[in-house]
């Protein structure tokens, strides 16, 4: 989560204050999704509004760049976001106990909330683009933060010019975290055309082809969580797991039939070992992981 650095809270902040919540990347296959807000006066909202902010989808690239840097420069204004890297993305709804992306949404948003009132700032009024049923989530959000008036409605966006203006920091970050991303671990013969990272977009589709691993996927700049994934990995390599064996193991008999112990390598190194554990001629994607061979667990 990042924001414009703020060493003293500005008097305006002290005073009853609206904020507007909005998010860009949700839909995409490549890279972060980024939740973004804006917070001001209650007394500068009619202000506000001149100030030309509109859903950030409408607006051209050059534009959407220009109001962010007046927005920026605008001392009656204060802004946060929050970057979902990718990684993050799947991990979660990979993981066993899955936590779905409406969920990572609203726990994004609210953390953005927290993180606003915790700098001192008097929030009053938070406007949200919704994530799901607009009025289960304004509930959500009305126990989390009693004190606070939510407002959630669909295409907010395009309705209350203070979730325009965080529609436009959440798209601006995303559009700059996707042009400065390092593909450290596919550095060799790798190309930045990928398109608006969209499933539907043909140029985003040619880049997975191009960049798919048959044993270790993708970049991390695919969400490989994605079902747009599946696709590309007919004739993957197969991996099965010790863990997987254990957990069918445990289920059928309720006793752990492997033991972790038993994995112990006890022989000494041969020199390809030495070699891989010293990370000379190591796999790019166990380098940029800092991956390291293990010998005994």
């Amino acid at each position: 989560m990042g924001s414009e650095p703020q060493s003293i809270l500005p008097k305006w902040a002290s005073k009853p204050c609206i904020m507007g919540i909005d998010e860009a990347g949700r839909g995409p296959v490549l890279g972060p999704m980024v939740y973004g807000c804006l917070y001001c006066a209650r007394s500068y909202e009619k202000t506000l509004s001149t100030l030309n902010f509109a859903d950030s989808k409408t607006l051209k690239e050059e534009k959407r760049e220009e109001l962010f840097e007046n927005l920026k420069a605008n001392e009656a204004i204060g802004w946060a976001v929050d970057v979902i890297d990718p990684k993050e993305l799947s991990a979660k709804m990979l993981k066993k106990n899955k936590i779905n992306l409406n969920e990572i949404s609203h726990n994004s948003a609210t953390g953005l909330v927290t993180r606003v009132l915790n700098m001192g700032v008097l929030l009053t009024e938070v406007y949200v683009d919704t994530v799901g049923d607009s009025e289960k989530y304004r509930v959500k959000l009305s126990e989390r933060f009693p004190s606070i008036k939510f407002i959630v409605a669909k295409k907010a966006d395009s309705v209350y010019p203070v979730v325009s203006g965080a529609s436009i920091v959440a798209k601006v970050t995303r559009d700059r975290a996707l042009r400065e991303w390092a593909l450290d671990e596919t550095a060799e013969g790798i190309n930045r055309s990928f398109g608006s990272g969209y499933p539907g977009d043909p140029e985003t589709k040619a880049w997975l082809e191009q960049h798919k691993h048959h044993i270790f996927g993708f970049p991390t700049l695919v969400r490989f969580s994605w079902g747009t994934c599946n696709s590309y990995f007919k004739d993957i390599v197969e991996v099965l797991w010790e863990s997987d064996k254990m957990d069918e193991d445990c289920s059928s008999n309720g006793k752990r039939q492997l033991k972790l112990s038993s994995f112990g390598v006890t022989a000494p190194k041969r020199k390809s070992e030495e070699i891989e554990s010293s990370g000379k001629g190591r796999c790019r994607f166990f380098q940029a992981r800092k991956l390291e061979q293990l010998s005994q667990f």
